[in-house]
């Protein structure tokens, strides 16, 4: 059985193997802070605060005497523990860890100790001894504990298929103590809430038992009753109470409608796949497995579909993951239009984009080993480009049109606050600028270069007029926003320039836009941008006269500067504010240079002017001595 065989990781058996220690560390927990946080400590350690945390009754009804009830807030409890121990980041390991080390605290506490270092002696809390509220918390933890080792193998067994085994074990443990807990809820000492708390608990953990089991039926029947009794109780409380009973179903809600599908129900998988592209994506239990069935469901409608058309062409489609995408891309585009925040949009963009370039990666493999084909039949087609290049630049077309209208969404963003400009400057936060939208135009407009320049697109007509509207749209609205930047350093006359540039493109796109005004809706409205250039012109033109009268008025004799310093202008009045400043002029420092006389220099010009005395007599002295000379001076004589 799984409870008699001991588990070769239990956290709980760490601390008697090294109770010689449990001095040390228990000075080490009065000095020092706690590691794990709050909810009853964490990290090995959490001082003279967690001992006491423990010493207080959790949340629910105090318990004065056996004639009081008990209360506990299950959900609360469960909900704070795992987001301030690991959960948050998906660490089960570490939310592991701390309900071991809150159990153990716990059994110290109640003096509830399952034997001592030599000997186990197993204990069950029964409803004699249930005085206490933490006794229900002791439960509690022993089956969170379970659930949490359950999930680290889950994650693990993705690269280790056989701990599967030891995962279902460790639910089915975590079921167990979670009938305990509902067992011991059903006294008369415990009250209404916490026993409806308990029931929801252990449905909960049951649908998740029977949902690793792929038994949809009791798995639904199971998740089904905790949403009813979450339901129930949202109801009963105030909304700040009902927050997390709301959280609680809107968590379950996702595996009722898998579990629905996989029992016959097609319209589940349509709410799934409308849930998921909401949300940007699943996470939890049911991510996986909904990832793999949408794949499937697409896979499957994939195989009906051979060819595509685009701009009067039609290819065929060879290769499983570009059909699989183009199935998919209308969905993910309905989802964009329908995302409520600018997140949830931000996060769509990013998975097409994703996914396209996936997509153009497989093609892009397929290209390379027909090269030489391709290069053959573009000699006999008169420069028609093949069907898999075709396809290549449609998928391209696509990949940037959607990067395209993300930066247009990330522009229309800015623009809100460029609008909200003063609050957020309250508020003391970064104040957006049009520096930034003028550099997600200019990516915009690369986009479309990068468009007119697809293999297959150079001779259509229709498409390159289509992209050079697009693009004087862009530019006009770069440009204003270049004028704004130049409006916010008072640069009048440049801003003024590029207003009238700004409506020299918005005319040559009301002009030019007759036949492609269906591709131009998706686009900003030029006329709106013509109404506000207007407007803005007359007040930088207002702003430009009242400047130009202050410059006229700050350059007055009596305040200009001619830089000379204090020192050199007192006979001279002039109003100086850097005087009261910290960068005050008062003399030249360093001070200048000036001329003084040098060092003199000598020069030996006799040299050239003196007669030296004759030596002529002495060197034919030693001309004459010769080889006797030479003896005698080796003998020491002497001439």
């Amino acid at each position: 059985m799984a409870s008699a065989r001991p588990s070769p990781p239990p956290a709980h058996d760490a601390p008697r193997r090294r109770r010689p220690g449990h001095k040390m560390a228990a000075e080490r927990q009065g000095a020092g802070g706690s590691r794990g946080g709050a909810g009853g400590g964490g990290g090995g350690g959490g001082g003279g605060a967690e001992e006491n945390k423990e010493n207080e009754r959790p949340a629910g009804p105090q318990a004065g005497s056996l004639g009081d009830s008990l209360g506990l807030e299950i959900l609360q409890i469960v909900k704070e523990s795992q987001q301030q121990h690991g959960l948050r980041h998906g660490d089960f390991q570490r939310y592991r860890g701390y309900c071991s080390r809150r159990l153990r605290r716990l059994r110290k506490t109640l003096n509830f100790k399952m034997g001592n270092r030599h000997k186990f002696t197993g204990k069950k809390v029964t409803e004699e001894i249930l005085s206490d509220n933490r006794y229900l918390l002791l439960i509690l933890m022993d089956a969170e504990r379970a659930w949490s080792y359950a999930m680290q193998l889950k994650q693990e067994a993705n690269t280790e298929p056989r701990k599967r085994f030891h995962l279902l074990s460790r639910l089915r443990k975590a079921v167990k103590h979670a009938e305990e807990l509902e067992r011991l809820c059903e006294s008369n000492r415990v009250d209404a809430k916490t026993k409806l708390e308990a029931q929801a608990y252990m449905a909960y953990l049951t649908g998740m038992l029977r949902f690793e089991h792929q038994e949809w039926k009791a798995a639904m029947e199971a998740f089904n009753k905790c949403k009813t009794i979450y339901e129930k109780l949202a109801n009963a409380f105030t909304e700040e109470q009902a927050v997390l009973y709301n959280q609680r179903v809107e968590e379950i809600s996702p595996n009722i409608r898998y579990c629905a599908y996989n029992i016959g129900d097609q319209s589940a998988m349509n709410e799934l796949m409308q849930m998921r592209l909401r949300s940007g994506g699943t996470e939890g239990l049911l991510a996986e497995k909904l990832e793999a069935l949408i794949t499937q469901t697409r896979a499957k409608q994939a195989a009906t579909m051979s060819e595509v058309e685009w701009r009067g062409r039609t290819v065929p489609v060879k290769i499983d993951k570009v059909r699989i995408f183009l199935l998919g891309l209308a969905d993910n585009e309905a989802a964009i239009v329908q995302a409520e925040n600018e997140e949830t949009k931000e996060r769509l963009f990013e998975s097409l984009l994703s996914e396209c370039r996936d997509a153009i990666q497989a093609v892009r493999e397929d290209l390379k080993p027909d090269q030489k084909q391709r290069e053959h039949s573009l000699e006999n087609d008169s420069g028609k480009v093949s069907n898999i290049q075709y396809l290549h630049s449609y998928l391209t077309y696509i990949k940037l049109s959607t990067a395209i209208k993300r930066n247009e969404s990330m522009a229309k963003s800015l623009q809100k606050a460029l609008l909200q400009q003063q609050r957020s400057e309250e508020d003391g936060k970064r104040t957006p600028r049009p520096q930034d939208l003028i550099r997600l135009y200019d990516i915009i407009l690369q986009n479309l270069v990068e468009l007119t320049q697809l293999p297959g697109l150079e001779e259509d007509k229709n498409f390159q007029k289509e992209i050079g509207l697009k693009t004087l749209v862009y530019k006009a609205y770069r440009c204003f926003f270049i004028a704004q930047s130049y409006v916010l350093v008072k640069k009048w006359s440049e801003a003024l320039v590029l207003y009238e540039r700004v409506l020299k493109y918005a005319r040559e796109v009301q002009s030019g836009a007759g036949a492609y005004m269906n591709s131009l809706k998706e686009l900003p409205d030029v006329q709106d941008l013509i109404t506000q250039v207007n407007a803005e012109k007359y007040s930088l033109q207002a702003a430009a006269i009242l400047d130009a009268n202050d410059t006229h008025e700050t350059e007055s004799p009596s305040q200009v500067k001619d830089g000379k310093p204090l020192s050199e202008r007192f006979e001279t009045f002039c109003l100086d504010p850097s005087l009261v400043s910290k960068q005050v002029s008062l003399v030249h420092f360093p001070p200048g240079f000036q001329p003084i006389p040098c060092k003199p220099l000598f020069f030996d010009l006799a040299l050239n002017h003196v007669a030296f005395p004759p030596l002529e007599d002495k060197v034919e002295q030693k001309a004459k001595s010769g080889l006797t000379g030479y003896i005698k001076g080796i003998f020491g004589f002497k001439s």
